[in-house]
Parts: structure tokens; C-alpha cells; sequence
């Protein structure tokens, strides 16, 4: 039977700096997996203010006292029975706190243990060429085995998420319990055991897979990555390049008609999936229309659309990626990740260009990087970092060509 920690709603007076102001204990009712029970400790509750961005953390759900307005919650507690101590994480976002706020549900769920490849590496921002004008076709994906046995990364696929973490609307039907909704779906082809990588191994996947400093000295060499996302366009003026030394992935499907690139700002989702059927199959299976309303400066619209959903027990890994100033909510489950990573506070930061984001290393464990996974990408990342190419090749790190000098194991770890 399902545990229940109830906070209600509920009205007191606290004086912050000579001003009365109404707080309210947090309207959340948090229930432990059926198969979780024993004494929660440890408890750990962190309230970010949506308005403000502002976090504070709290030990006990009984402390947490707000004032009227929107956060996003995330819980952490330990559970222990006859000894033994099983660790569970919850999140939810956008709960409305005030005196008519209604109680929301939170399932908390133990953290999933990973068995596969998990997303080391995320350089979607781009480089810029000499002029200052941006450069396209040298983002790309790092997937890393963090098991301490061989994987095969035979019919591994890698997804875009549809919906942009920076615009949250009220899909419906919602789905995000069950399903992510993608927009772009690549595979790694193979019959099974063609591709396999020793732990602390990783693939790179690329969006072109060439030499980039050809045409722009300040890019670096991806004619070696292990793959390449590429694409037949039917638009004659806007051509992909078949990088004539890397191999394709298996495209089963992409929104566009041209062809596909990283969201350059970071407004979407990425994550990694095992899918059990077909291709045919799985197209054939899973379309999902939904309806949603939209809300612009010229009026209230009425919006139906179709796009794919992948259910969230294939995905082995996912990663939410946002900017601080237009950040609105996570695009998938909180039982996939409960965080989001960045490169730039701000929208079109002219900052971002020559950065990735990177899984923080916890430790080398017979000289292989061992990265933190917890399903959390707030805490699993590093944003805002030199990607990994870059050092390795020690090209550029900025317009002016300025190359890079120094190796990490994480962005921040040096080796």
C-alpha cells in the first residue's frame, strides 16, 4: 500500500522586513511506490520560485511556508525497513500556492539504475566563423557506456523532443506520464552485436560528419565521429552533406524536409532509447495528435497537430535542455529527469557559441571516468563548457580563433 506524506493547504502571518505577508504551507501529497515502505528520512524539499528563479531548500515538508504564487517542487528522501535504506526522488512543476491553492500529486519513484548508455555530452550551440556570423553542421552527441561491462550500441536511437522547454502549454490528451513526444528519430543500425563499446567508452554522433575547418577555421574535424545523422532533402536550395567517411544512422523519421539540426539555443529534450519493435511498426503505432491552446499578443488560437510518442519505458536516458531566462518546464517525466542544463542565461546569448553541456565525473575507477546519473540533469551536468572536440583538437574557443590549451575529463575536472 502506497505511503502518503499530505501537506494542506493552510494560512500564517510572518513579518519579512516590516511587511506583513500571508504565507501558505505547500498544497502537495506526496505518495512512495507500493512496494516502498518504512521510515522516511533525510527528506531534502527544494521550491523554486517560477517567477523569480529563486531556490530554497528544506529539510522537512511541515517548514516549507510560501507566499502566494507558482513553484516547482522536487523531493528527496531515504526509506529505510529492516536496515536496508532505498533512496526516492519526486517532481513536480507549476504548483499553485495560496489560500483556495488545490493539493497536486507528486509520485516519488527509487532511482532507475542505469544498464545502458547514458548521454556524456550535448554541443548543440554551434561555432562561429570569423565574421561573427554563426556556422551550422558541427553540433553533435556524445553516448558513453558508464556500466562496467561491454554494451552494444546496435539499434541504440537517439530523439528530439517535440515540445520546447521554453513554451508550456496544456496538451492534450496529456500523455508525459506514460510517453515522450519526439519530433526526430535516429538509429544506430547494426544486427546486434556490430557495435560494441568497453566501459568508459563513448560514440560520437554528428550532425555532418567532415573535416569543418575547411570552411570555417574556427570549427574542428568530425570526419572520424562513429556516426552522422543525415538527411534526403526535398528542398533543392537547403542540401544536407553525406560525410563521405562516417557512416549514417538509420533516420526513421524527422519533422523537417530539409534537414535536421540541434535546436542552436537548447529549448528541447534529448534522450537515448531502446525500441523494441520495427520501424514500421513503431510509425505505424504511435502517432499522437493533440490539441492545445495558443496564447499570443494577437489572440487565443485554437492548435491540433501530430507528431510521434515513445514510451517512457524504452528510453534509457533522457536530458532537458533550457536557458535560464525563458525556462517554463520539463518536456518529459520526472521519472526521466528531474532537471535541465544550459549554455547561456539568456535567450540568443552570444555567449553560448563554442560551449556544450557535459556529465559531471564523480571519480576514475581503474583509469576510466566513472559519470553521475541520477536522473537529475541540474545535478549530472556541467553546463556551459568547452566541449570535449574542442580540447581534444585544441581549435578554436571563440571567434577570434583563440585555441584551446587545456584537457578535462568533464568540462571542469582537469586530466
Amino acid at each position: 500500500m502506497a505511503v502518503a506524506v499530505v501537506i494542506t493547504a493552510g494560512g500564517c502571518d510572518d513579518k519579512l522586513d516590516n511587511n506583513l505577508i500571508e504565507r501558505y504551507a505547500l498544497p502537495v501529497a506526496i505518495s512512495l511506490p507500493a512496494n516502498v515502505t518504512g521510515e522516511i528520512i533525510n527528506e531534502k524539499i527544494e521550491v523554486r520560485d517560477v517567477s523569480s528563479g529563486a531556490k530554497t531548500v528544506y529539510s522537512a515538508l511541515g517548514d516549507v511556508k510560501l507566499k502566494t504564487g507558482l513553484y516547482d517542487v522536487s523531493y528527496d528522501a531515504d526509506v529505510v525497513s529492516d536496515g536496508v535504506s532505498r533512496h526516492v526522488c519526486g517532481y513536480v512543476q507549476s504548483v499553485q500556492v495560496g489560500e483556495q491553492a488545490r493539493t497536486v500529486a507528486m509520485t516519488a519513484y527509487e532511482n532507475r539504475v542505469s544498464d545502458d548508455f547514458i548521454i556524456q555530452e550535448i554541443f548543440f550551440t554551434g561555432t562561429l566563423q570569423g565574421s561573427g556570423n554563426q556556422y551550422y553542421g558541427d553540433d553533435y552527441v556524445k553516448i558513453y557506456n558508464n556500466t562496467d561491462h561491454v554494451l552494444y550500441a546496435d539499434g541504440l536511437t537517439f530523439v528530439e523532443s517535440k515540445f520546447l522547454t521554453t513554451e508550456k502549454y496544456d496538451y492534450m490528451p496529456d500523455i508525459m506520464s506514460t510517453h515522450m513526444t519526439v519530433q526526430a528519430i535516429y538509429t544506430i543500425p547494426g544486427s546486434g552485436r556490430d557495435y560494441p563499446v568497453e566501459p568508459g567508452g563513448s560514440l560520437l554522433l554528428a550532425d555532418t560528419g567532415i573535416d569543418h575547418r575547411v570552411a570555417n577555421p574556427n570549427s574542428f574535424d568530425l570526419s572520424g565521429a562513429d556516426f552522422e545523422w543525415f538527411d534526403v532533402s526535398s528542398q533543392p536550395a537547403h542540401l544536407d552533406i553525406d560525410g563521405p567517411t562516417v557512416p549514417n544512422l538509420d533516420k526513421w523519421y524527422c519533422y523537417t524536409q530539409s534537414f535536421f539540426l540541434l535546436h542552436n539555443r537548447g529549448f528541447r529534450a534529448y534522450a537515448l532509447a531502446r525500441i523494441p519493435v520495427d520501424k514500421d511498426s513503431y510509425l505505424a503505432e504511435n502517432r499522437y495528435t493533440y490539441e492545445y491552446v495558443m496564447m499570443v499578443t494577437a489572440g487565443t488560437f485554437p492548435m491540433s497537430q501530430t507528431s510521434y510518442k515513445l514510451p517512457n519505458k524504452w528510453i534509457v536516458d533522457a536530458v532537458n535542455c533550457s536557458v535560464e531566462a525563458k525556462y517554463a518546464w520539463n518536456v518529459t517525466s520526472p521519472e526521466l529527469d528531474r532537471g535541465w542544463t544550459y549554455c547561456g542565461t539568456m535567450d540568443k546569448d552570444k555567449s553560448r557559441y563554442f560551449h556544450s553541456v557535459r556529465r559531471k565525473m564523480l571519480y576514475l575507477k581503474d583509469g576510466r571516468p566513472v559519470l553521475k546519473d541520477t536522473d537529475n540533469s541540474t545535478e549530472d551536468f556541467n553546463p556551459y563548457c568547452v566541449p570535449s572536440e574542442i580540447e581534444r583538437q585544441g581549435t578554436a574557443i571563440d571567434v577570434n580563433g583563440t585555441p584551446c590549451t587545456t584537457i578535462t575529463w568533464d568540462g571542469v575536472v582537469a586530466k
